[in-house]
């Protein structure tokens, strides 16, 4: 069987290319073609490993082309999809990409997964389509509610994969996560772009009074959700997937400046970002109580870890540290 994976030349994209390939006899795959454009953030260098697996094939290209969707997904059984522009600050300087790219991107993807019979269609989202909470945490059936550029294609692209499930019948699934953490994410992000800043002796920049609240999740958690959804989730659901552990960004940044041996004067507080969502908390019961999920990472641990990475994978981030989108 075939499957389709789009974007996994990026952060979380490259992490579940390994593991569905660990997992891809058990499930009965024997053909992985990763679709990714190589935009900025997108790097073969993320897939070394997976693409010397003989049952991988990489193809460099656009999910707008629908050309190439049509023909990739022709004899597809799944699709797993994670391309899609995810920066908020690059959605504010240039929104209109990130509607091209998840809504209509998103739209081209569905139509030619249709055309071809794709049985199974994991759609991946973010908790940020919600928008704000200031107490609880959102279940899946709440109202949808973005607050930037980004979180509104992503909303965009959510709402056209489940209209293709209840107009056509194709078996989309929804995943909405919490914030993602660990190695290989791109420096444009809290995590990566504080701790390389440290190792350069540069200060980090801490939006307003540093209290908007996050669920922080790693990576390797995210995509055993992902892959859970994958084998075993309902068509027509939507599966939050969280980390359980929520934290302010200036607790993040206080573990960090202790894990990088810095102190409190490499801070520089900046003016909020315009839109800035106060909190983010997705309940993930459903997840765990219908497949099993639980994540096995503690934060502490994943943390060290992450940071460990990027201190001992320098000539990887570095390039990117002068690359702008």
């Amino acid at each position: 069987m075939r499957v389709v994976i789009t974007g996994a030349a990026g952060f979380i994209g490259s992490r579940f290319a390994e593991l569905f390939v660990e997992n891809a006899e058990r499930l009965g795959y024997d053909d992985i073609i990763i679709l990714d454009a190589l935009t900025y953030s997108g790097r073969r260098e993320n897939l070394v490993d997976v693409l010397r697996d003989s049952r991988v094939q990489f193809v460099k290209g656009s999910i707008l082309d629908a050309t190439l969707t049509d023909e990739l997904l022709s004899d597809a059984h799944a699709v797993v999809h994670f391309a899609a522009e995810s920066h908020v600050d690059n959605s504010i300087s240039g929104p209109r990409v990130f509607y091209e790219t998840n809504v209509l991107g998103t739209q081209q993807l569905l139509e030619s997964a249709r055309g071809g019979g794709v049985e199974r269609f994991v759609h991946v989202s973010t908790d940020e389509v919600y928008g704000s909470i200031n107490e609880g945490s959102w279940r899946e059936d709440h109202v949808l509610a973005p607050n930037s550029p980004y979180s509104s294609s992503k909303a965009g692209s959510d709402l056209a994969a489940l209209a293709y499930h209840r107009t056509f019948g194709l078996g989309v699934m929804v995943t909405r996560c919490s914030n993602n953490y660990g190695p290989r994410q791109f420096p444009e992000k809290l995590i990566p772009l504080f701790v390389t800043n440290l190792s350069d002796s540069q200060k980090v920049p801490l939006y307003g009074d540093g209290l908007n609240v996050r669920d922080w999740l790693h990576v390797d958690d995210h995509c055993r959700g992902i892959l859970l959804v994958l084998e075993k989730g309902r068509v027509g659901e939507i599966y939050n997937i969280g980390g359980g552990t929520e934290l302010t960004n200036r607790e993040i940044v206080d573990q960090l400046l202790e894990l990088c041996a810095s102190d409190e004067s490499m801070v520089e507080h900046v003016p909020d970002r315009l839109g800035h969502d106060r909190r983010y908390s997705v309940d993930w019961t459903k997840i765990r109580t219908e497949l099993g999920y639980h994540p096995q990472v503690p934060f502490d641990q994943g943390l060290k870890e992450t940071v460990q990475w990027f201190h001992d994978n320098e000539a990887w981030w570095r390039p990117l540290k002068i690359q702008t989108p």
